[in-house]
């Protein structure tokens, strides 16, 4: 049976993807009672993603991009936290950390606060509004075109100012994971991504167990061409043995860290 969490983001993708649903259209398509559709809907009201119309449901009117970001913040919390805090054992003082622009790198932000002097760069405006001004952080925001959705920016002038950076330590996300290929569902992101992939001299993968044995558009990378691949818990045992299986230097992060 699928989880709470994860049917209200395929409900919210599905809201933003078209802007407006009927109440009816979403119990139709979903398969499921109306008192669930309202309870979904009412707790993605709460969080500000969606609002509440008469027989019907749309995104916030404050913006396509800040409904989706905001929601991407939200869903999964407690797994971004416990890949953010195991993503940690990988930085060391006096490195150049490269985060890309997922809501997983932004959860590792804050925590960096303890680990200086640093050198950050990304291309994320919401871990730039994290980091800038804080002592002892130098700090690189990549620029770019930016994109309201990702809330980042992307393109091919973020792509070169990448490419003439070296960092010791990339720590990033991907959309979807089949087999041992990490998959992004936005071409222009997978561009920057696989940019900085290849200015980074280690690469750690942070993805939730709900990633795996699912596809996006674009190829991003093998599993295997990463240093770690940090995912939670949730992931099976023989899910796990597999990618042990074809090399992939998998980390299952215990989601009861104390």
């Amino acid at each position: 049976m699928i989880k709470a969490d994860e049917r209200r983001e395929e409900i919210a993708d599905y809201v933003i993807k078209l802007g407006q649903v009927r109440i009816d259209d979403l119990v139709e398509h979903f398969g499921v009672s109306r008192m669930t559709i309202h309870r979904h809907i009412d707790q993605l009201a709460h969080q500000g993603v969606l609002r509440k119309l008469h027989g019907a449901v749309t995104v916030q009117p404050s913006g396509l991009y800040e409904s989706a970001f905001r929601y991407r913040v939200t869903v999964g919390r407690a797994e971004k936290d416990a890949l953010a805090h195991a993503a940690l054992d990988y930085i060391e003082a006096g490195q150049s950390v490269m985060l890309d622009d997922s809501t997983t790198a932004n959860a590792i932000a804050p925590l960096l606060l303890d680990i200086k002097p640093l050198t950050v760069i990304t291309n994320s405006v919401a871990t730039a509004a994290l980091l800038t001004n804080v002592d002892d952080i130098d700090f690189i925001c990549l620029g770019g075109q930016y994109h309201r959705t990702y809330n980042a920016y992307i393109g091919i002038v973020c792509e070169n100012a990448v490419a003439q950076l070296r960092a010791n330590l990339l720590i990033c996300s991907a959309s979807a994971i089949s087999g041992t290929t990490a998959f992004i569902q936005d071409q222009h992101v997978v561009r920057v991504k696989q940019a900085m992939f290849a200015a980074s001299t280690k690469r750690i993968l942070a993805v939730d167990h709900s990633k795996f044995d699912k596809v996006a558009l674009h190829v991003f990378d093998d599993l295997t061409r990463f240093d770690a691949v940090l995912t939670t818990d949730g992931i099976s045992d023989a899910q796990a043995q597999k990618l042990e299986q074809a090399g992939v230097k998998l980390r299952v992060v215990n989601m009861a860290r104390p």
